[in-house]
């Protein structure tokens, strides 16, 4: 049967996928459509004067260098006085669009102050944006000018205050110790009293204005004409064409904040202000705004003003701030002009200057100011002050008479009473008078120099020419130097005058030097003013030279400064430099040249020891070079025959060791003798400087023995040294050209003298045997008095003395001795190959060495020429 199967049910979708798409169209358009609308920007009014300048579609909007909007209209407004231009601003710049925002329109601009708007000179015009705060608007009123703070702008921006604007202009230059720091950026009337200028002060400058900073313009060129002179004073060329503005600060104060307000001065004195007093008078007369008030010749402060009052006249006078000091409670005014009278015209510059005003500061310091002071119409009576009398001194007058003025720092404080020799008559005596308020100025160490009338000074850098009044052209003056030094004068005590500064300064700079005399052979090759270095670096001069004839010698004198004292209290010594110093060798050349003065001049070193070895207060010596003198070497005078062949820088040497050196060998005028000078090193001196000491040539000798001296085959000829034993020493000796016989002998060998007809093949030198072992030799030989005989000196070691007396016979042992007969054939006698070839001397003793047989010193024995057989059979026991 057919299954037949059911039918089956499928339940229909709710929402079928499809529908998808044309809601997220509908959500696409939407957003499109409000992006659309919110990027389609924000259309805003800005009025301006006329639209010169501005373009529709072509000028845009732009903060800080970025486009925000298009102009995209522009009409006339109803009232016929300006345009209103339509911009399309980013919808993004919605945020600053508020009430208080400005806009202005940028063009090039250029001025003697610079160029403004640079960048539309190239892009175009274009319209700035300053945003500000408030409310959201759309209509805006555009800019005259800039604003003078723009948003983003870093410094410091401040307000100044001043009667009229004068030169200054929008991009005038404010200056900081005559650097530029920032500019003027506007400036606007406040009411009709006074002018509000608007500075900016750049970032990294901000810092120098302080709360109490003081301004003043600098503008233009102030010139000051007087019969002194014309000044004239300017800050920079920008100042001259555009004015400019000067301040100063006080480190200390704190710095100023954006908005604060400043007086602005018209000078600098101005500016930072003085002391203001009142002078009284019966009238006006010779007085007027800017008479100078002068103390001692220096103005000091101008008068301000003038006005009549019931009494009289009141001036109101003000002081620099740097001399209100002077000002005290019982100081004194008076009115001084031009004094014409027979004797001549006594400041003539006030004829076309007009009179001054004189102040004299009194003593009351501490007590408060009178309300006014009274101007007096001559010169009050200061002869009633006691005054300071001084007494001066010079080696020759220096152009000064009596009624010459004394001065200090140009400012007149006493004259000169009378002129006159020491009644030794070896100087020239002035009597000073001083004012009583500068006798405190007068110390122990103060000096007086005179003043010259015309002073010219000529070097590379140019000539500068300084003259002073007719006062000093005909009377002279004298200027005081107080010095340093806290002690008052002394009663009774006289002050120097010095031709100048200068030799002031080298007159007490010698007074602050330690003095030493150094000892020479010859002068050194300095003279005065030559420099002494310490590890090159100068610390005195030589200050004389002079030849002692006693001694046969230079004084060398020195002055070391005083700052070097602990180096001279210290073992030291001093040498001469060289110009140039070669020092070869076989790693190389080592040249040193000298410093230019010091080789120009010569020059001394100062050089330190590790331990002391010079008496106190006695005259150093100044050695050759370095290497004498840290060796503390001794100088020496050398006579030598002039065959000798000796140079400079031979050694001189004891028993091989070098115990000093040649530094200078010359001929004598008799052209027959050589004189060196020679110095020995410290340590040895003291064995080599007796007078009794020997010094004798030391040459290569070449014989069959060998070669005696060797290294002088190299090195040349050296000298060499005996120690002496006297006690007397001496600094001059004769060279032998051949060292004394017994030289290199110990003091206990057995020295005695052969004699022989002739002196054969004996040397000096030539051996002695005992049984084939050498025990001395032959040290020198001459001939005897009647010249019948040769003399040879010889000596026995001490350790074989005993083996020789009275009974031993000396023979000579050379060569080779040859014995022919006819019966008894031939007989050949040859000692050791060293007899063979140079020479010898066999000896023999018979008898036993006692008390009674012994050889003594000096002794003359014969030299035997053959030996006789039983001479060799004797052996006695030592």
């Amino acid at each position: 049967m057919t299954q037949i199967e059911s039918p089956k049910v499928v339940k229909k979708k709710l929402f079928s996928p499809i529908w998808l798409l044309p809601i997220v169209a509908l959500a696409l358009g939407a957003w499109l459509g409000i992006k659309s609308i919110k990027e389609s920007g924000i259309e805003i009014q800005i009025h301006f004067p006329s639209a010169t300048g501005i373009d529709v579609g072509k000028t845009l909007v732009k903060y800080q260098g970025l486009t925000v909007g298009k102009v995209k209209d522009i009409g006339i407004d109803e009232d016929l006085k300006g345009v209103n231009v339509k911009v399309m601003m980013d919808y993004r710049a919605k945020p600053f669009l508020n009430k208080e925002t400005l806009f202005w329109l940028v063009t090039p601009k250029a001025s003697i102050t610079g160029v403004e708007g640079l960048d539309a000179l190239f892009s175009g015009n274009y319209i700035a944006i300053q945003p500000g705060k408030g409310n959201a608007a759309t209509f805006f009123e555009a800019e005259r000018q800039p604003p003078p703070m723009q948003i983003g702008t870093e410094g410091v921006m401040i307000e100044l205050t001043a009667d009229k604007l004068g030169s200054l202009d929008v991009g005038s230059p404010v200056f900081f110790r005559q650097i530029p720091v920032g500019s003027v950026v506007s400036y606007r009337l406040d009411g009709n009293a006074r002018v509000i200028i608007s500075a900016f002060i750049q970032e990294q400058y901000a810092r120098l204005v302080k709360k109490n900073s003081h301004f003043w313009n600098v503008s233009g060129v102030k010139v000051d004409a007087s019969l002194a002179g014309i000044k004239v004073n300017t800050e920079s060329l920008a100042s001259i064409l555009a004015g400019g503005v000067s301040f100063s600060s006080d480190d200390k104060a704190p710095v100023a904040q954006n908005g604060d307000s400043f007086a602005l001065y018209d000078s600098e004195t101005s500016a930072h202000g003085g002391i203001e007093v009142s002078l009284t008078m019966s009238d006006g007369n010779a007085i007027d705004k800017g008479t100078r008030i002068v103390y001692r010749g220096i103005t000091i402060g101008t008068l301000q003003s003038k006005q009549l009052t019931a009494t009289g006249v009141t001036a109101v006078a003000k002081f620099e701030p740097e001399y209100a000091n002077l000002l005290t409670s019982d100081g004194l005014f008076w009115l001084e002009g031009a004094d014409i009278s027979l004797s001549g015209i006594k400041n003539p510059e006030r004829l076309l200057t007009g009179s001054v005003i004189n102040f004299l500061p009194g003593t009351n310091a501490n007590t408060a100011l009178p309300s006014s002071f009274a101007l007096q119409e001559s010169a009050p009576d200061l002869l009633k002050a006691k005054k300071r009398q001084l007494t001066i001194t010079s080696a020759e007058n220096m152009g000064l008479t009596a009624g010459a003025e004394v001065r200090y720092k140009q400012l007149p404080i006493g004259e000169v009473l009378a002129v006159k020799l020491t009644k030794d008559l070896s100087a020239v005596e002035y009597q000073l008078e001083l004012q009583p308020e500068f006798a405190s100025l007068v110390r122990s160490d103060s000096y007086f120099i005179p003043e010259s009338a015309l002073s010219i000074d000529a070097s590379l850098d140019g000539v500068s020419v300084k003259t002073r009044d007719m006062a000093t052209l005909t009377k002279g003056a004298v200027s005081l130097i107080p010095g340093t030094s806290d002690t008052p004068l002394a009663a009774n005590t006289r002050l120097s005058l010095f031709s100048s500064i200068d030799e002031a300064k080298q007159f007490f700079a010698r007074q602050q030097r330690l003095y030493f005399t150094l000892t020479s052979v010859d002068g050194a090759d300095v003279s005065q003013g030559s420099p002494i270095y310490y590890k090159k670096m100068q610390i005195g001069s030589v200050e004389s030279v002079n030849w002692q004839s006693k001694t046969e010698d230079f004084a060398i004198k020195i002055a070391i400064d005083k700052q070097f004292q602990p180096l001279v209290q210290k073992p030291k010594v001093f040498w001469r430099n060289s110009a140039v110093d070669v020092n070869a060798s076989l790693a190389g050349i080592d040249v040193a040249v000298a410093p230019l003065q010091g080789a120009l001049k010569g020059s001394i070193s100062l050089g330190l020891l590790d331990r002391s070895t010079t008496e106190p207060n006695t005259a150093l010596k100044l050695y050759e070079s370095k290497q004498l003198a840290l060796a503390q070497a001794q100088a020496i005078k050398l006579t030598l025959p002039a065959s000798a062949k000796l140079a400079a820088k031979a050694a001189i040497r004891y028993q091989g060791h070098q115990v000093g050196e040649v530094t200078q060998v010359k001929l004598n005028a008799d052209l027959t003798t050589l004189t060196a000078t020679a110095y020995l090193y410290g340590e040895y001196a003291e064995h080599f400087s007796r007078s009794d000491t020997e010094y004798h040539m030391v040459d290569a000798q070449i014989s069959l023995a060998g070669i005696k001296a060797p290294e002088t085959l190299i090195t040349g000829p050296y000298i060499g040294v005996l120690p002496g034993k006297n006690n007397p020493k001496a600094n001059h000796f004769q060279v032998k050209l051949v060292e004394s016989s017994y030289a290199n002998v110990s003091e206990d060998a057995l020295k005695f003298t052969l004699e022989d007809s002739n002196l054969g093949s004996m040397k000096v030198g030539t051996p002695i045997f005992f049984r084939g072992i050498k025990i001395g030799q032959i040290d020198g030989y001459s001939l005897s008095s009647q010249g019948n005989s040769v003399l040879m000196q010889a000596h026995i070691e001490p350790q074989y003395s005993h083996l020789v007396n009275q009974s031993s016979q000396f023979w000579d042992a050379s060569g080779i001795k040859v014995d022919v007969g006819i019966f008894s054939g031939a007989q050949i006698e040859a000692g050791s190959l060293e007899t063979l070839l140079a020479g010898g001397i066999n000896v023999a003793t018979k008898e036993t060495t006692q008390a009674g047989n012994r050889l003594s010193q000096g002794a003359v024995i014969k030299l035997q020429h053959k030996a006789q057989s039983e001479w060799q059979e004797w052996a006695p026991a030592q």
